[in-house]
């Protein structure tokens, strides 16, 4: 099992914006620290999730187990509904992502359960640098 952990963040609505994703498990331990293009922390939430997605099927595991401290994207995801049509095409290609695996899972968790994504997230934010660390 994967464990994957992301978040997003802006500086401004909308502003610097970066993603953070940290994933252990199956012999894993990685930290991304990526920039994205200036946007507002719910597309930079969304963003977070797909990447998070991309990098698990990269690493071929069955079972993800997804946590994220974005209400509106795990609510996303259990209706596989959003209402607004900014954020569909991330639903959509979220949705595609997960039917791969044959297992997955996404739950909320509360922001201090999040430290490692979110201080991943505000790096890429506060030195404008994507990094990728394998443990």
């Amino acid at each position: 099992m994967l464990e994957v952990f992301i978040d997003g963040a802006s500086a401004g609505n909308p502003g610097a914006s970066g993603i953070g994703i940290f994933i252990k498990g199956e012999g894993h331990l990685i930290k991304i620290s990526e920039v994205i293009e200036d946007t507002n922390n719910h597309i930079a939430e969304f963003k977070a999730l797909v990447r998070g997605l991309e990098e698990a099927k990269k690493l071929g595991t069955d079972f993800v187990w997804m946590r994220s401290d974005s209400k509106i994207v795990v609510a996303s995801i259990e209706k596989e509904y959003v209402k607004s049509e900014e954020f569909k095409p991330f639903l959509e290609q979220a949705l595609t992502l997960i039917e791969t695996f044959p297992t997955f899972f996404i739950k909320w968790i509360p922001d201090k359960e999040n430290r490692a994504a979110d201080a991943l997230a505000r790096q890429a934010i506060q030195t404008r640098k994507s990094a990728i660390y394998k443990e």
